[in-house]
């Protein structure tokens, strides 16, 4: 008995420690497997470090006006976005819609009032929809990937008062000038 006396508080000790040592390890593999998650379910998080932000450009009502009387003249039905400029979906598409931060390609023909093509590409990827003109910015995500709209755009969504030069200096698209564009979205990334 006194042998039996002596082992018992040595043997219950033990159990007390393989049991503290067991439920130790148990509570360091559930704080990692939590703080593990954590940085995994962080790692998910996409920051492709865009900052472009919704555009919030508004022509003036004269560039308006000037704007549907050119459309008037021409016999031309289209509809006037909040911002400004017109607008006529020829296809809708029916892949996705672009955001300020999508990689776009596009296939687009611009043109001046005078019918005077300035700029046409068959395929043309841009890494940001966010960082082309207002006009654009608006107009190419009322279509999805697939959709083709034509975009009738005042100056001040489009060029401006600068116009646009080529290399050798000629004026490609005068300043203060109203610009078509025939666009197809092609992809949205």
């Amino acid at each position: 008995m006194q042998i039996l006396a002596a082992i018992l508080p040595v043997r219950l000790s033990l159990l007390a420690e393989l049991l503290y040592s067991k439920l130790l390890f148990m509570l360091k593999s559930l704080v990692c497997g939590f703080v593990g998650s954590i940085l995994f379910i962080s790692c998910l998080k996409k920051d492709n470090g865009c900052s472009y932000s919704e555009p919030t450009a508004t022509s003036s009502v004269a560039e308006q006006d000037t704007l549907k009387s050119y459309l008037d003249s021409i016999g031309t039905i289209a509809t006037l976005n909040p911002r400004g400029f017109y607008y006529s979906v020829e296809q809708s598409g029916d892949g996705k819609t672009p955001g300020q931060c999508s990689q776009i390609t596009v296939a687009y023909k611009g043109w001046l009032t005078n019918g005077v093509s300035f700029d046409q590409q068959s395929s043309i990827a841009f890494t940001s929809l966010g960082s082309l003109i207002d006009g654009w910015r608006e107009g190419i995500p009322l279509i999805k990937q697939g959709g083709k709209i034509r975009l009738y755009i005042p100056p001040s969504l489009g060029y401006g008062a600068k116009g646009i030069t080529d290399n050798s200096g000629n004026v490609v698209v005068p300043p203060n000038s109203i610009i078509i564009f025939d666009i197809t979205l092609i992809s949205v990334q």
